[in-house]
């Protein structure tokens, strides 16, 4: 027994001594999920053994490394309880867990961490407790428990490279029942193990080609494509308007649902604006994302062909990519995205350049002064600069502002800001939801000034201003809201979590041909095309057609013009179209070479 006492373990025969070795991975595993929310009994022992094997990798270089295996252990478990909790608040706050394309966004979220509050739960606290009493006993027993031999570090290497296989090859892992879920990734967490899960979804980096896509199947559903697209708009006459895009963090109407008794209204002045087009888009996200709902809404892509959770400025916008800003730019526009936080934050100051986006401005770069709230630059400040370009714009220079607002970011736990709006029934009981709503209340008032001003000017100019997402507050509060929990949602009032509102409106009349219907973001775009009187390219009449019979089509499902709502897991009559649609996207997207 010389060998195995080499490694300083307690002398209670070989069993134990081999299990000391090899629990710890599997032990830690199960600690990673109950950090995050599972409780041993919920996870199964083969999806622990599979992430147990992951985790294993580490803990063996560790023990390689440092030649003491107590501490190689505690180090593995913390490390793991950490990734458990991370994956928590993740989810907490944006709805879907850490997910591999995220790795490539770490400045944008540390940009907005601060705001959150991250108390711990109750299985955090067991899972911390449990963790100090197993260091405390190892160390009482066994010390630092050192590995002295060499040849024993060199089998902990081989072991790590072994346990490296199913994190370098993750569809391997299949064998122990992890796998993913795309439409609910913080329940596939749950199930095949956060670490596991997060692995899988590696696999999805690379967009599969769709196996319909053939350059005579595409030809057909882009007839028209070709030299027509190098101007569509070259012979069109008249005056162009400024247009002015507005995409406002988190705005939501909540309202809408008639559920909620208010001590006044979040929204007051939008919703009977004259001359304006008032109604409700779709989103592909719920709570945080904002990156995708400007994708779809420039582009006219749709997330529900791009993996869950994916950001497409991250991922996949790497060279110039066909969008609202080149097409505008063509008819003669000059194009300014803005948005007033961190300038790297969803790797904008990359995209925006392959976008057709000719400048790009963030707070640092701001020339009005900043008024913040909860944190964040006000949309006061926010509008008080979209005007202020307006008015050092070239006159007579038609312009397309894009911009991103900040003001109602998640994280509506700032002490300093008094909630205006309550509930009258319930006050104080939902204090985020009461913040949120003051936050739009603040917007509505900020967009009042902002229409008194254009209309004052002589210069033709549109506005458009729409939400990216809905707000993460108090689940009740949702409930509450929608008028039924998540759990008996139909289809139809689930889809109503992704649903935000947009108003058109401009300073000269609008065409009665755009009425407000429902609609998706990647969509959008038509409508404020319509009214400005300017053709798409053949993708963007290639979707006008589609739109006429699939109105809406985010991620989370899709809509028939009599709004009957539908899950992607169903086969229906509108499936072949869905599948055209992921056939010309990904061509737009990827070429016909790739993937």
């Amino acid at each position: 027994m010389k060998g195995l006492s080499e490694w300083n373990l307690p002398k209670k025969g070989t069993l134990a001594w081999v299990a000391a070795l090899v629990v710890p991975p599997l032990t830690a595993a199960y600690l990673m999920q109950l950090a995050y929310g599972v409780f041993p009994w919920q996870f199964s022992p083969l999806v622990a053994l599979g992430n147990g094997v992951c985790l294993g990798a580490l803990y063996f270089l560790l023990c390689a490394l440092t030649g003491r295996w107590v501490i190689s252990c505690l180090i593995l478990h913390l490390a793991a309880g950490v990734w458990g909790a991370l994956n928590y608040f993740v989810v907490l706050y944006r709805g879907t867990p850490v997910l591999p394309w995220d790795l490539t966004s770490l400045g944008t979220a540390a940009a907005v961490s601060g705001t959150y509050s991250f108390a711990p739960t109750l299985s955090m606290i067991v899972a911390l407790v449990l963790l100090t009493a197993a260091g405390v006993f190892l160390v009482i027993r066994t010390g630092t428990g050192r590995i002295s031999s060499r040849r024993r570090r060199l089998t902990c290497l081989v072991a790590c490279l072994a346990c490296l296989i199913p994190v370098v090859y993750p569809p391997i892992l299949g064998v122990f029942g992890i796998g993913t879920n795309v439409w609910d990734q913080a329940s596939g967490y749950r199930s095949s193990g956060s670490l596991g899960s997060f692995l899988r979804n590696a696999t999805f980096l690379q967009v599969e080609k769709p196996a319909g896509l053939t350059s005579q199947h595409l030809a057909s559903l882009l007839p028209q494509a070709g030299a027509a697209d190098a101007n569509p708009n070259a012979d069109y006459e008249g005056t162009l308007p400024n247009i002015l895009v507005i995409m406002n963090e988190s705005w939501a109407d909540f309202e809408e649902f008639g559920n909620l008794n208010l001590t006044q209204p979040a929204m007051e002045y939008i919703p009977n604006l004259d001359n304006a087009i008032w109604g409700h888009a779709y989103a592909s996200i719920f709570g945080a994302g904002t990156s995708c709902s400007e994708f779809e809404f420039l582009t006219g892509n749709s997330m529900a062909f791009l993996p869950s959770g994916s950001s497409a400025y991250q991922q996949y916008i790497k060279e110039p990519t066909e969008s609202l800003a080149w097409l505008l730019r063509q008819a003669g526009y000059d194009t300014l995205a803005f948005h007033p936080g961190e300038r790297i934050s969803w790797q904008r100051d990359q995209a925006y350049p392959l976008l057709g986006f000719e400048e790009y401005l963030c707070g640092e770069d701001m020339d009005v002064p900043q008024e913040m709230i909860h944190g964040y630059v006000s949309d006061r400040s926010d509008f008080d600069q979209v005007i202020w370009e307006f008015e050092h714009k070239e006159e007579g220079q038609p312009l397309f502002l894009f911009n991103v607002t900040i003001q109602s970011h998640g994280g509506y736990t700032d002490e300093s800001y008094a909630a205006t709006v309550q509930l009258a029934d319930q006050p104080g009981v939902y204090p985020q939801a009461e913040q949120y709503l003051s936050l739009v209340r603040e917007t509505d008032q900020a967009f009042q000034k902002l229409v008194d001003y254009f209309s004052q000017q002589e210069e033709p100019t549109i506005i458009l201003m729409f939400g990216d997402h809905q707000p993460s507050v108090e689940q009740e509060f949702l409930d509450l809201a929608y008028g039924v929990t998540q759990d008996e949602m139909t289809m139809e009032q689930y889809m109503d979590k992704y649903r935000v509102p947009y108003v058109i409106w401009a300073n000269y009349p609008l065409p009665d041909t755009v009425q407000g219907e429902d609609v998706s973001l990647n969509f959008l775009s038509l409508d404020l095309l319509t009214c400005v009187g300017l053709k798409g390219d053949s993708y963007l009449q290639f979707l006008s057609e589609m739109r006429q019979v699939m109105p809406v089509a985010t991620f989370v499902g899709y809509k028939d013009p009599e709004g009957n709502a539908y899950s992607h897991w169903e086969t229906t009559e509108l499936t072949s179209l869905l599948e055209d649609y992921q056939c010309v996207q990904y061509e737009r997207l990827f070429g016909m070479e790739d993937g």
